[in-house]
This record gives structure tokens, C-alpha cells and sequence, in this order.
């Protein structure tokens, strides 16, 4: 076991540490009410499937959505795939081949996906566009929506930059297409409100460990009335939609933590950001070239995405990472030496993109964090700078 000598996590678009409510309430169905969800012929039984209806409450309270319309599965990569390669099962049984459009900077989950399917000729992929902050061109989406478009792919909020899209309007402009609209919301539930209902949403993607709930729980939320074909089989669980054993524990954390951002977000999310404006202040002050990427004005309240343009991120990682947890990119790529797609997508120069480094703030962080932060990462940025220079 490798021992944590205690750095300052600041990667928080990464996986969120778990509330401790919600762990207790967790190894409550793990050790004592420890039944299986489908088998209610006994006590245990019924009290897992209670827990199970409840935990649907609370997330669809969160969105705006019926708990009738939750499923649950095992995160938002799941829930991706089962609207994507659910959807084109559906689609493909028509003559023409299925058109799906994606926003070029959305999770991975989407993007291979989407590139595996296309690799097989089985759909027709259309990139939106961008531009040099990450804004999304909304006439542009406009236009792919006036053609023949299968599914449309924009996520609530990015993984890196933090840019939050309006997801309001985009599904309006779906629903004048009649055309479904996935909405991956794993960075943004919790943090920003989302209506589920009203937005024109078909189908939204959460994943429990982004909002302080535990890894491996999801839910996939699907419009009453939408069309789609399972991509796991056996038992015909959850309306058929997802089969397999509920697991229980994991979904009452789901639940639980969606409760209690229900309750907090407004609140926290205000103090986050006042400790992001302070890093970011503090930043600037102490790291002469710094830049700030992506959609300042619409960014999530912990995300600060920044780039040193003569420093590279590696150099950096390197000198703090036994006292600072910072990252380079998003961690579902983490271990792969590319230059981030995100920053690709933005058309951002290679000095900006190999400088860049992302930051992520959350409910637990600390004011004194932030100062210590401040001080790490600028002495790392002189250091480097020393060696590379001299």
C-alpha cells in the first residue's frame, strides 16, 4: 500500500472525497440491511427496494426530473454508452446510416464511443465547433440541427476548462429538430442547477463520485417515453434498460449525496468560488506569463485551468506532487503522454497547451490550502524556470 504523506488535493474534477454522511449511510445496506433490491419475498428484500425508491427521489429532486425516468448504473461512462450504442441499435434499423453530432471537447466516453461506431461504419460522426475559449457556436449547432442528426452530444460542463454550456438553450434548438439530446452532466450535477424537465433534455448522465458519493455509481436519466435498447442483458432489471443485481450500497450513496447537495450546493458553491478568485488572484500575482483557458465568465465555481507557456506541465507535476495534487488533463487519460483533445479542440498554441495544468477546487478545500497552494506552485514555476533558462 502506498502511503499518503497528506498533499493538498486540488483535483477535484478528478473524484471528489466522499462525505462522510454518505458513508455511513452506505455501510448501513453493506453490513446490516445487505439484501438484494429484486428479492422481496423477506424483510431484506423489501428494505433494499426502499432504498433503492428513495435514493431515485433524491436524484431526480436534484435535477428536476421523475423518479420514474432514473436508472441506475455503474457511472457516466456507462450511461453514455447505453444512450449511444442503445440509440444506433434503434436507428440502424432504418436505410439511412445514423448522424450523430458531438461537442469535439466532451469526455472520452463520448468521443471513442462515438469513434468506435463510426470505425464500423455504423454512424456518421459531425464535430460542432468551438472557439478559442471553448464557447460553443450556437448557430453553427443550429445548422447540424437542421439536417438529418440521429443524437446530439453536448455535455453541461467541461471536464478541464470548467466551461459551463447553455444547456437551456441547445435543448430548445433539439426539440424544435425533434432530435434527442445526451446531456453528459457528471461535472455539473451538484455544482449548478439543472432542470431536466424543462431544458429538453432526452437523456443525462451522472456519475456519483463527482458530487462527493462513491466510485462506481451512476444514473442514467431518460426522458418518459424515449426509445432505447439495452447493451446489458439478463434479468430485464430497471425496466429492462440495465440488467443486472442492483447494487444497493452504492446507489444509496448516489441518493444521499444528491440529497445533501440539494441542501448545500447554493452555499458551498458560493465559498468555492471565493477560493478560486483568491487562488487565481494569487496566482497571477506570483507567476509573471501566467494564462487563465477556457470561459471565465461561465466556468465552474472550483475549476482554474491555467497555463505557464514557457514551463512545461510535466516539469511541474514533477516538483509538486508530493505536496500539491494538481493534474495535466483530465484523468480518464491520465497516463497517456497526448496533448490534451480539449485544448486541441480550442485550437490553442503548443506553448499554452504543453503549459497547461488544471485545478480543481472543492467543498472540503481550505483557505490556508489555497494559500500553501499558491506559494507551491509559484516556487515550482521559479525553480523550473532557473534550470531552464540558466
Amino acid at each position: 500500500m502506498i502511503q499518503i504523506t497528506n498533499p493538498i488535493y486540488f483535483d477535484y474534477h478528478s473524484t471528489t472525497p466522499v462525505d462522510k454522511r454518505v458513508v455511513e449511510l452506505m455501510l448501513y445496506y453493506m453490513t446490516t440491511a445487505f439484501g438484494n433490491a429484486s428479492s422481496t419475498d423477506h424483510a431484506y428484500g423489501d428494505e433494499a427496494e426502499k432504498a433503492v425508491f428513495q435514493a431515485s427521489n433524491n436524484v431526480a429532486k436534484l435535477v428536476d426530473a421523475s423518479p420514474k425516468e432514473v436508472i441506475f448504473t455503474s457511472g457516466a461512462t456507462e450511461s453514455i454508452n447505453l444512450v449511444i450504442q442503445g440509440n444506433i441499435s434503434i436507428n440502424n434499423i432504418a436505410e439511412i446510416k445514423p448522424c450523430i453530432a458531438v461537442l469535439p471537447v466532451e469526455h472520452k466516453a463520448v468521443l471513442d464511443t462515438c469513434n468506435m461506431l463510426s470505425k464500423k461504419k455504423l454512424i456518421e460522426v459531425i464535430n460542432l465547433q468551438v472557439d478559442s475559449k471553448g464557447r460553443l457556436d450556437l448557430e453553427y449547432l443550429e445548422k447540424v440541427c437542421a439536417t438529418r442528426i440521429s443524437l446530439l452530444c453536448v455535455m453541461a460542463a467541461n471536464n478541464e476548462v470548467g466551461n459551463i454550456y447553455p444547456i437551456q438553450e441547445i435543448g430548445q434548438i433539439a426539440q424544435t429538430y425533434n432530435i434527442p439530446f445526451l446531456c453528459d452532466a457528471s461535472q455539473a450535477v451538484g455544482k449548478i442547477p439543472i432542470n431536466f424537465e424543462e431544458w429538453g433534455i432526452t437523456y443525462l448522465a451522472i456519475s456519483a463520485h463527482k458530487l462527493y458519493g462513491p466510485k462506481g455509481s451512476g444514473a442514467l436519466v431518460v426522458k418518459r417515453g424515449s426509445q432505447l435498447n439495452p447493451i446489458l442483458f439478463g434479468g430485464g432489471h430497471q425496466k429492462g434498460l440495465r440488467s443486472g443485481t442492483l447494487n444497493v450500497p452504492g446507489i444509496v450513496g448516489l441518493g444521499e449525496a444528491c440529497r445533501l447537495r440539494m441542501l448545500e450546493m447554493e452555499e458551498d458553491e458560493k465559498a468555492i468560488t471565493d477560493l478560486r478568485d483568491k487562488l487565481q488572484s494569487l496566482l497571477l500575482e506570483k507567476i509573471p506569463g501566467l494564462v487563465i483557458n477556457g470561459d471565465v465568465a461561465n466556468r465552474l465555481s472550483g475549476n482554474l485551468h491555467i497555463s505557464i507557456p514557457d514551463v512545461p506541465n510535466s516539469a511541474i507535476i514533477a516538483r509538486v506532487r508530493q505536496k500539491l495534487a494538481i493534474s495535466t488533463g483530465a484523468a480518464c487519460s491520465s497516463g497517456v503522454e497526448a496533448p490534451s483533445h480539449v485544448l486541441q479542440a480550442m485550437n490553442l498554441s503548443p506553448e499554452i497547451i504543453e503549459g497547461a495544468l488544471r485545478i480543481g477546487i472543492g467543498k472540503f478545500t481550505k483557505i490556508e490550502e489555497i494559500e500553501q497552494a499558491a506559494e507551491i506552485l509559484s516556487l515550482a514555476v521559479q525553480q523550473t524556470r532557473q534550470v531552464i533558462y540558466f
